[in-house]
């Protein structure tokens, strides 16, 4: 009788991937990230045990977007006072942090627990194509 083999904390192994987000579409992008944050692109995924990889994106603010987002599209945050309701066109969004639309893009597509904000964390955004974790040998993966 075959067994379903569960990943152990212990056994999982956390790979560095190294995405180039230039000319690629925010959604279609934020889909890959986080199926690779969460470890669903691999065969030994547990959905209770975090076997996800860190994910590294350079050229952030080389995104595209579809049809005419570019200009309807608003960013909504509260403040948390009276009347704190905050709208930030997706222009002024990627003029001022470009990184922030691929990381909310992603954030949103993540599970809402303790476990999908863990898995957030290995998510790294760089708006330009220069980036901080050579060290770690990220493989490059093309989407």
């Amino acid at each position: 009788m075959n067994q379903t083999t569960l990943a152990k904390p212990s056994t999982v192994r956390e790979n560095w991937i190294l995405i180039d987000a230039a000319n690629q579409p925010v959604g279609r992008l934020a889909t890959r990230i986080a199926l690779a944050l969460q470890g669903k692109n691999k065969p030994e995924y547990t959905p209770h045990i975090d076997t996800g990889d860190y994910v590294v994106v350079v050229n952030a603010e080389k995104v595209s977007i579809s049809g005419n987002k570019a200009d309807t599209k608003v960013y909504r945050h509260h403040t948390l006072y009276p009347g704190g309701l905050k709208e930030i066109p997706f222009e002024t969004v990627m003029e001022r942090h470009p990184e922030r639309i691929v990381e909310q893009a992603v954030r949103r597509m993540m599970p809402k627990t303790k476990m999908g904000r863990k898995m957030v964390k290995k998510l790294h955004v760089y708006a330009g194509p220069e980036h901080p974790h050579a060290a770690q040998k990220p493989e490059s993966v093309s989407l």
